[in-house]
C-alpha cells in the first residue's frame, strides 16, 4: 500500500508542477514576422493575438492580397512556436506523458 501511496503523491506532485508551468508559460509572449520582417505578430501563451506590427512601406505597394497573406503567415508562425514551445516545457517535466486536460 505504501508504494501505491508514493506513486499517487509523485503523480501529484507532477500535476503541480504542471499547472504552475502552464500558467506560467500562458504569460509569456512569442513573437514571428514575415515577408523580411514587413509583418510581425507578437501573441501569447493562451494563443491569443496581443499585438501586430506592419510596416508602412507594405501599404505603398497597395497590395492587400499579399499584405493579408504576411499576416496570417506571421500569426500562424507565433502560434506555432507558442505551442511548440509549451509542448516541449511540459513533456520535459512529465517525461512525455500525456495527461489528459494539461496540453
Amino acid at each position: 500500500m505504501r508504494n501505491m501511496n508514493d506513486i499517487l503523491r509523485q503523480a501529484q506532485v507532477m500535476q503541480n508542477k504542471l499547472t504552475k508551468l502552464q500558467a506560467e508559460l500562458a504569460e509569456k509572449t512569442y513573437e514571428a514576422s514575415s515577408g523580411g520582417g514587413i509583418v510581425k505578430a507578437e501573441v501569447t501563451g493562451k494563443q491569443e493575438l496581443k499585438k501586430l506590427v506592419i510596416d508602412p512601406a507594405a501599404l505603398e505597394k497597395n497590395d492587400m492580397e499579399m499584405l493579408e497573406d504576411l499576416i496570417i503567415a506571421a500569426v500562424n508562425e507565433a502560434l506555432r512556436i507558442a505551442r511548440e514551445t509549451m509542448e516541449r516545457e511540459m513533456n520535459a517535466i512529465s517525461g512525455g506523458i500525456k495527461l489528459p486536460g494539461m496540453f
